[in-house]
């Protein structure tokens, strides 16, 4: 297929630069918009497209733009973008992939979302560690703003759009879009209260939309080629666009590829040479750490919003992580329970001590020390703990948990009549 989001490559490796990304067709679309469609009609046609964020949760973006205040409801006041590049999910790189391969397709992407909202100002939020990935991406908005394609008057409209790198100080809760916004002010990255939601009352308590990286980057094709053309691009019928998709864990060649969105965990999985070693596959977790289980009878289920909601898993950030048969589901699980308890921001009772106390469930079955009881608690909490928490946090963490019950208690039984994990003789086996 040909590569949308990834379409403009650099030459030896790196980040594509400004001319390089107009030979792929970049900023094609941004004059004639800037001076030809209404904003009304560029969030129209992001509507119509079907494009849903891709950072994890899926919200139709067009949706998403039409809440901000504009005309009659807008007070004239500055109203902000913020592009969320705070990726730290075990197991998510996708969007570090398209920032070091093609950081003006975000760019882009920043500067017609803007428009559409009638904002003027724009925030990238990224990763403390992406410290090359943030470095490119200060290059790439210097050469926009040397083309004049960012700043004042862009491609000589009368439109003025700017762009700044904000790095994070380096928490997961960041991810959360409230958190995000209270991080960038200053604050403590705890999440807010809903409402008001951002749309209305955001950063600095000011109009914002807050959008995943990939989601962005979307959106210059979309204008370019218009909705139908985007909706084409899906591998089922429901789907609209291409999409990121990585995979890691036990697969042969772990890497992040672009493909119509619907395609299967199947093509995936082979595309990517199959689970290690010849393997059997076991399980995996489809859209990053804070997804449920599927099987190997999920194979041919396609990789969207839809079609995984119902197979009983989220598409979430679209990478996915492989178990193999030698794979222990219960310690891999522990492994990403450990991340979200040691990454609650402490707000609330049930995140902050109920997190460290399934950690210490599951370490108990791992050691030997499980038993039945322990079993039923841990079920009990991970059903509980979402709901009663303040944020979504503690509702992800508990994904791969329900998915543990669901496909695997077989597995969580044996750790307790073996007393131990029965994965631990093939690990050593493996490892003598």
């Amino acid at each position: 297929m040909n590569e949308v989001l990834l379409r403009a490559r650099g030459r030896h490796g790196g980040p594509a630069s400004l001319d390089e990304y107009r030979a792929a067709g970049g900023y094609a679309a941004l004059p004639r918009a800037l001076k030809e469609m209404k904003p009304e009609e560029m969030i129209a046609v992001v509507k119509d497209s079907g494009l849903r964020g891709r950072g994890g949760a899926g919200f139709p973006s067009g949706l998403k733009w039409s809440f901000v205040p504009s005309g009659d409801q807008w007070d004239g006041g500055p109203k902000y973008l913020m592009c969320n590049a705070d990726e730290m999910e075990p197991g998510t790189f996708k969007d570090r992939v398209l920032i070091e391969t093609n950081p003006h397709a975000l760019i882009e992407g920043m500067i017609l979302a803007g428009y559409g909202m009638g904002m003027t100002e724009g925030f990238i939020f990224i990763r403390r560690e992406y410290f090359r990935q943030a470095d490119g991406l200060e290059h790439a908005i210097q050469e926009a703003r040397g083309a004049k394609l960012l700043g004042e008057r862009i491609a000589g409209s009368g439109y003025s759009f700017d762009i700044h790198i904000h790095r994070s100080g380096g928490r997961y809760i960041c991810g959360e879009e409230t958190a995000l916004l209270n991080a960038f002010e200053g604050k403590r990255a705890t999440p807010r209260a809903k409402p008001p939601f951002p749309a209305t009352r955001g950063l600095w308590a000011r109009p914002t939309t807050v959008h995943n990286v990939e989601t962005l980057a979307c959106v210059p094709g979309i204008v370019e080629h218009g909705a139908q053309w985007f909706k084409g691009l899906a591998a089922n019928p429901e789907g609209a666009g291409t999409k990121l998709y990585g995979g890691s864990g036990a697969v042969e060649d772990p890497k992040c590829v672009e493909r119509p969105i619907g395609t299967t965990l199947r093509a995936l999985l082979d595309e990517m040479g199959g689970v290690r070693g010849g393997k059997k596959l076991l399980g995996v977790i489809p859209g990053g750490a804070s997804t449920a289980f599927l099987t190997p009878e999920h194979l041919d289920v396609p990789m969207d919003f839809t079609p995984l909601e119902k197979a009983g898993s989220r598409l979430g950030t679209g990478t996915f992580i492989a178990f193999s048969e030698d794979d222990c589901p219960v310690k891999g699980t522990l492994n990403l329970q450990r991340f979200f308890a040691r990454e609650s921001c402490g707000f609330c009772t049930p995140c902050r001590d109920g997190l460290p106390f399934g950690v210490w469930l599951l370490e108990q079955l791992e050691s030997g020390q499980g038993t039945r009881e322990h079993l039923d608690w841990i079920e009990d909490l991970y059903r509980d703990i979402g709901p009663n928490s303040f944020c979504a946090h503690a509702a992800g963490a508990a994904e791969p948990i329900k998915g543990l019950f669901r496909h695997f208690r077989p597995i969580l039984e044996e750790h307790v009549s073996a007393s131990g994990c029965p994965f631990a003789e093939k690990a050593e086996a493996v490892h003598a």
